[in-house]
């Protein structure tokens, strides 16, 4: 600090050589280096300018960009919408337009979240020449963003959680039991719309269902069908929607449509469950209100060989198929990489195939089979290699016998089950009996 009447110290050397050599930063330099990124663009959209900053985040090379792609190139598919449908007519009615947020696509098909500011230039006589475009970063801020979503969306389902529990006990307390019986008759009505009330004959196989409410005064979120594609393909899935009520039987009744409308128009299963993944994703989960579910869908072809169908299944994060096999096998049918279905824009999912010889019979089940209680204490989950074990014991088995075991199995466990459970058998009619053996 300088006494009073004492001129203040200078810079010394090395601080005043780096002052001066800032001072002497080209304009250049600063609009190629800057913190944001830069370009400009045609009235077209073609990109005649990009700085350094932004090929670095977009990992793209200047000679590729500068002259040979439009703005809207490095656009994701939903940001190039939003760009033709809205920015870019505000942009010319106005002028400018801030902070809009969108997503552009790296050279590597990663998506960069972005804000984008962007303003028209004119010439002297007033008329539009280019546009020149800020570009900000935006990864830290969605991923705040999102930490915040999620913890108001926490906060909101408890409290939902907690407000529904408070009326539904008020509802039980005061609720006449002829209100109930008429509530459980419509009810009953419902769950049976929400379910195919037959499974229609295939030809060349044997199929049966079944299926278990876990309380008959709330709509289960368990789904299954079985319908024909043409002359010798028929699609089938089965399924569990997270959540019960009103809202799960809303989406059990899109998804169920939804699939049958996908397999008609393209019948490979796991392109099926990425349309109902898009389909929930953009009605729930892109409005901050996810609802999603597991699925399990599959195509039976006996178009090749009636006596042995060509089987192909795709699973969204699903419990495997089980094949009991004729020769006394049971197997899993394993679909990896299938992620719950609605919940994140572009989940993948992988097909399997398998071929149902004469006697083999294929399995598909809700969890609530896998996660009965069981022990005396209700303590211990019934689990897959309890199923597995099960399944070995009673192979080779038609459908109608797998399921009916299975039923008398799910009788047992008593108030140990305590979701919905689905079950959806198809197979392949054993040949007859030839010297004794099936």
């Amino acid at each position: 600090m300088c006494k009073v009447g004492e001129e203040p110290e200078r810079p010394g050397t090395d601080t005043g050589t780096a002052f001066i050599a800032l001072l002497e930063d080209s304009a250049e330099e600063l609009y190629e280096s800057a913190p944001c990124g830069y370009l400009s663009t045609l009235l077209d959209g073609t990109i005649a300018k990009i700085n350094t900053t932004l090929l670095g985040w977009l990992g793209r090379e200047r000679e590729d960009v500068v002259g040979r792609m439009r703005f809207t190139d490095l656009l994701t598919v939903g940001g190039k919408l939003y760009h033709e449908t809205h920015f870019a007519p505000l942009l010319r009615m106005q002028g400018s337009l801030s902070g809009i947020a969108l997503e552009m696509r790296t050279g590597t098909g990663t998506r960069l979240p972005v804000l984008i500011s962007s303003t028209v230039k004119h010439g002297d006589g007033g008329e539009p020449l280019l546009i020149r475009t800020t570009v900000f970063d935006a990864s830290d801020r969605r991923a705040y963003e999102e930490e915040l979503l999620r913890r108001k969306r926490d906060a909101e389902q408890a409290r939902a959680e907690a407000e529904q529990a408070r009326a539904e006990a008020e509802e039980a307390r005061r609720q006449a039991e002829a209100d109930r019986a008429r509530l459980t008759d419509a009810l009953a009505v419902l769950q049976q719309s929400l379910l195919p009330s037959s499974l229609p004959a295939v030809p060349g196989l044997e199929t049966a269902v079944h299926y278990h409410t876990a309380s008959a005064d709330r709509l289960g979120g368990d789904f299954y069908d079985l319908f024909p594609l043409d002359g010798t393909r028929w699609g089938f899935f089965l399924g569990d929607v997270c959540g019960k009520g009103p809202q799960a039987a809303a989406v059990t009744s899109l998804t169920r449509y939804t699939l049958r409308a996908a397999a008609l128009h393209d019948p490979e299963p796991a392109a099926a469950l990425a349309t109902l993944n898009t389909v929930l994703y953009e009605r729930y989960a892109a409005g901050g209100d996810p609802r999603y579910c597991t699925a399990v869908f599959g195509v039976v072809d006996t178009g090749a060989d009636p006596d042995r169908p060509v089987v192909r299944l795709a699973s969204g994060g699903h419990p495997p198929a089980l094949v009991l096999r004729a020769d006394g096998r049971a197997e899993f049918l394993p679909t990896p990489g299938g992620l719950l279905v609605g919940i994140v824009p572009d989940a993948p999912f992988v097909t399997a195939e398998t071929v149902l010889a004469p006697g083999d019979t294929l399995l598909l089940y809700t969890d609530g089979l896998t996660e009965a209680r069981t022990g005396p204490t209700r303590g211990s989950l019934y689990g897959e290699d309890a199923l597995h074990a099960f399944a070995a014991a009673h192979a080779p088995a038609a459908p109608r016998e797998v399921v009916t075991a299975l039923t008398a199995l799910l009788d047992g466990f008593g108030d140990g089950l305590d979701d919905d459970t689905a079950l959806l058998a198809l197979g392949v009619p054993a040949r007859p009996a030839t010297n004794g053996r099936r």
